[in-house]
């Protein structure tokens, strides 16, 4: 596409309240100029200038002053996050409260993902959110080939605050193409943080320190996960740091997400036997809390590692293997790991539930370690 098709496209979806002409006919009979012509103006000399002034070994990122044109330098957008609230009901109330500071978007994730790109780079601290992880296939050269490598392909000289949130996991019927679990994707890019909260508390302060973080975070979100709790403060949680949920002596259950629920279950259930288990919730998936599962493992000597993801290939696979080459010393026994199916997801909710981990997974594990 030409660059001044493309100045246009840009320039037209930020003057026009998200909508995007799809034909040169309406490029030219609705201009940006006739809708708001200071904005895109000021626009697109701010893009100009900062460009320009990248390739400078003086280049100062707070001379980009995008909040001086539209007051705040949060915005958050994606496929009807707008008056909709989005497809799960995260961001209702929110096009209400914050106007035009939340806007729909088409339904094109390379450009959701391509627009968090170019306006974190040039200033603000964009939110954008996919409908379903699955959805990365077509974002991924976004992902991993500009937001992941863009702070160090410029030599640290600009940062990238951006928030990518998705829902993830199976459990509602969304069949293969909509049921993913596909954090590993994201955390085997180099230049990316991966969050993955289980709790309301944890969403809110994951989410705040998330966004105060001048990388690209991204931001899982488990769909099926209904707990309701009173949110006690409001402060962030640091990236990087898990959190105890139970404390226990025999076995180290490393887990996020759903499974946490699934671990809790399992660990009143042992307790009726005998066996005490720890359970560590992750998190933040990138950067690992590693000083918090050796401290675990070195107290219990053993470790399950349970995941939603397919088994294969899985990000429990790193964190088993990080616990075999830096903790085998504390190990009485081999890291066991749990995960789901090597399949598709099926759409029967009973092929689903057999597909996915659950509690007892955890449970007959533990039993045949001790």
């Amino acid at each position: 596409m030409a660059l001044d098709q493309s100045k246009n496209i840009w320039c037209s979806y930020f003057a026009n309240g998200g909508m995007i002409y799809t034909t040169e006919k309406d490029w030219l009979t609705a201009s940006i100029e006739e809708r708001n012509s200071e904005l895109s103006q000021l626009l697109v000399k701010m893009l100009r200038d900062t460009l320009r002034s990248q390739y400078h070994a003086d280049f100062d990122q707070i001379d980009v002053k995008y909040d001086a044109i539209f007051g705040h330098q949060n915005i958050l957008f994606g496929e009807d996050t707008g008056a909709y609230g989005g497809s799960f009901g995260i961001t209702l109330g929110m096009y209400d409260e914050f106007g035009d500071r939340v806007r729909d978007t088409p339904i094109s994730e390379s450009a959701i993902i391509g627009c968090a790109v170019g306006s974190a780079a040039t200033g603000m601290r964009p939110i954008a959110e996919l409908v379903f992880c699955d959805f990365l296939t077509v974002a991924m050269d976004q992902i991993a080939n500009q937001a992941a490598k863009m702070r160090y392909m410029f030599g640290g000289k600009i940062s990238l605050p951006m928030v990518v949130r998705m829902p993830a996991g199976a459990g509602q019927g969304g069949a293969a193409q909509h049921s993913q679990s596909l954090e590993a994707w994201v955390t085997h890019v180099p230049g990316l943080k991966v969050v993955y909260p289980s709790t309301p508390q944890d969403a809110l302060g994951l989410i705040l320190s998330a966004i105060d973080d001048d990388n690209p975070v991204i931001y899982f979100e488990n769909k099926i996960i209904k707990e309701k709790a009173d949110i006690t403060n409001f402060d962030p949680i640091p990236l990087g740091k898990g959190n105890i949920v139970r404390e226990g002596t025999d076995i180290s259950v490393i887990t996020y997400g759903l499974q946490v629920y699934d671990a809790k279950k399992a660990a009143d259930i042992l307790a009726k036997d005998g066996i005490s288990l720890e359970i560590i919730d992750l998190r933040t998936l990138y950067p690992l809390d590693k000083d918090m599962i050796r401290s675990s493992i070195a107290k219990t000597h053993h470790a399950i590692v349970i995941t939603e993801e397919t088994k294969r290939g899985g990000y429990g696979g790193e964190i088993s293997a990080t616990i075999a080459e830096e903790m085998f010393d504390e190990l009485d026994g081999p890291v066991v790991r749990i995960g789901s199916l090597n399949t598709p997801v099926p759409v029967s909710p009973i092929l689903e539930q057999a597909f996915m981990p659950n509690y007892q997974d955890i449970v007959n594990a533990a039993r045949k370690m001790l």
